[in-house]
């Protein structure tokens, strides 16, 4: 089911520039798609879906039926089945890690992780582990971050949102806001900065974070990124480093929707805050993270691609070292929220799009 669409480049600069893109829709009909990752080979695609089903596309077959193992998770609201990600060592160990919202007896959720194994059929998990859960319990329905990578070094970063709760974000004996650090078997590095502190949870990695849904390990510099929702303004790009306070709800360019600032906020900065890399002002609502290392397409190596929810746009921005500047928007006229981005093999750039009736897209800067 393959549709090839040329739409326009809009170049946010002084003169705005309008030039071809090229978007094959693969697949539609997906209920509302949250993450995707490349099988090795041939094998296609996994994509997971919020409702709870973990699906394979083959550019041939199409989709494959609901892949049996996933588990049961809490499908209310922003929450539901959340990111996927293959483990490093994959051709060996077949580990496929997911995040998910799981609920309680009190009717409250946080987001979980695991692994299980992919079949070699690839039609399920086999000996699904969970290995990390949000605590306490906090979210009637909001934030659940849930973006994960691992790094160089096998590392796994979990972003996590403060789950509508904003002061837990700076609250240390909590797991709320945090973006977590574990090892590839999700157990607590002794390296982590607060080991050993008491009081502290030992698997934060960083924290003052309020809802985080795209994270990438950048290639260039070998550092994790993410990004992360503002409240009425203020979205953000971070790097996630050690013992950093990314400062929510303290300091944001944001402000609360009823246009009032929040009474904890002191403005865009504050002191002991690291201040974000980049920032809008008015929040795209940004979802999905990936960076460009391509030879395919030399005129996107070095950029950094993100999508948006509500202003319906694949954002590109220009990454020099931990510059980030001349920021582009794809498919504006496309009209669909853009949940998901990832950088394929082949070198082109692949997207979900949040809807109920999701479409998997295959874009490149020019028809070929």
């Amino acid at each position: 089911m393959r549709r090839v669409l040329i739409f326009c480049l809009i170049l946010f600069s002084a003169a705005a520039v309008c030039a071809p893109a090229r978007v094959e829709i693969l697949q539609s009909k997906l209920n509302h798609p949250w993450s995707l990752a490349f099988l090795p080979g041939k094998a296609g695609i996994l994509i997971t879906l919020r409702n709870g089903q973990l699906l394979r596309w083959q550019p041939e077959e199409g989709l494959s039926g609901p892949i049996a193992g996933v588990p049961k998770v809490w499908a209310h609201g922003q929450g539901g089945l959340l990111d996927v990600v293959l483990a490093p060592d994959f051709a060996a160990s077949r580990r496929v890690w997911l995040s998910f919202a799981e609920g309680d007896a009190t009717g409250k959720a946080g987001t979980a992780v695991g692994y299980g194994r992919l079949s070699e059929d690839m039609t399920r998990l086999e000996h699904f582990t969970v290995v990390f859960r949000q605590t306490p319990k906090l979210s009637t329905g909001n934030h659940f971050g849930g973006s994960m990578a691992f790094d160089a070094k096998g590392f796994l970063y979990i972003a996590l949102g403060e789950n509508n709760q904003r002061n837990a974000a700076q609250d240390l004996s909590k797991l709320q806001g945090k973006v977590v650090r574990l090892t590839a078997d999700g157990r607590v590095p002794q390296d982590n900065p607060f080991v050993g502190r008491a009081g502290v949870r030992p698997e934060i990695w960083a924290y003052g974070i309020r809802n985080a849904q795209g994270m990438a390990l950048n290639p260039f510099r070998r550092e994790i990124w993410m990004h992360e929702h503002g409240p009425r303004g203020g979205d953000e790009i971070n790097i996630a480093q050690a013992g950093k306070n990314y400062g929510w709800p303290i300091a944001t360019w944001g402000v609360d929707y009823s246009g009032e600032p929040y009474p904890e906020t002191r403005g865009g900065e504050a002191q002991g805050v690291t201040a974000p890399v980049y920032y809008w002002k008015v929040s795209p609502a940004i979802s999905g993270m990936a960076f460009y290392n391509s030879d395919v397409f030399p005129q996107w190596k070095y950029r950094l691609f993100i999508g948006a929810l509500k202003q319906k746009a694949l954002i590109s921005l220009k990454v020099e070292g931990r510059q980030v500047s001349d920021e582009q928007r794809l498919l504006t006229n496309f009209g669909q929220r853009i949940r998901s981005v990832r950088v394929g093999p082949d070198g082109y750039v692949y997207v979900l799009t949040d809807e109920s009736d999701g479409q998997l897209l295959k874009v490149s800067p020019k028809a070929r």
